[in-house]
């Protein structure tokens, strides 16, 4: 497992995917969902909705869930109608199965036109993942790269993550352009190789370049 104070130790099955998935890195942003979703037995509704940026694990998270729990998921609410919803919520309460929806934002920002929906997703827990941390940023990072079959140098990650917006896109973003420049100009990443591609890329702050790291990660 990637190194990172901010990472949560969890039981095996959490910590990798199926075989097209990488691990399920778990740190402050979405501790507390991962949580939430391991325990369906407290639910107080057999429903729950899980919200967090896209490139967050989000839909890891929700196929972990599908095969411990054996429940349902819909993965993007707007991917299916009120209808469809609305029965899966239902059936859901009469056999115990749960259901976990995922969706870009909470239920009460959703345009529900189905009256006897919107009262029912009124009741549901919505689970948020955030932004990730600095510690969560660089294990991303170094596990996105193992993904791709690329070990990089810890000082990488390490360059990058004070000097870049802290969001999943970005990091995704980074990976795609290191990735790409590193095959383009057969070199391997180092942290020229990251400067020259990130700053040409408008990626990471030239103002930022000094600036010193505040936190460490373990």
């Amino acid at each position: 497992m990637p190194r990172g104070s901010g990472q949560i130790a969890l039981p095996l099955d959490w910590s990798a995917g199926g075989a097209n998935d990488g691990p399920l890195i778990v740190g402050t942003s979405n501790a507390d969902a991962v949580r939430y979703l391991r325990h369906v037995a407290t639910w107080p509704v057999r429903t729950a909705v899980l919200t967090g940026p896209r490139g967050s694990g989000r839909s890891l998270m929700g196929r972990l869930f599908a095969r411990e729990s054996g429940g349902r998921v819909i993965d993007g609410h707007a991917s299916v109608s009120e209808e469809e919803i609305f029965h899966a919520w239902n059936a859901a309460q009469a056999s115990g199965t749960p259901l976990l929806i995922i969706a870009d934002a909470p239920p009460s920002e959703w345009a529900i036109a189905l009256p006897d929906l919107a009262s029912r997703l009124r009741a549901v827990p919505v689970l948020t993942i955030g932004e990730p941390d600095d510690c969560l940023a660089r294990d991303l990072i170094d596990a996105l790269f193992a993904q791709r079959g690329m070990a990089i140098s810890p000082d990488v990650a390490a360059y990058v993550v004070p000097r870049m917006e802290r969001s999943y896109a970005m990091i995704h973003r980074v990976v795609a352009a290191l990735d790409a420049a590193s095959l383009e100009k057969g070199r391997a990443i180092s942290i020229r190789l990251t400067r020259e591609t990130l700053l040409s890329q408008g990626l990471i702050d030239p103002d930022l370049l000094e600036r010193q790291e505040t936190g460490t990660c373990r």
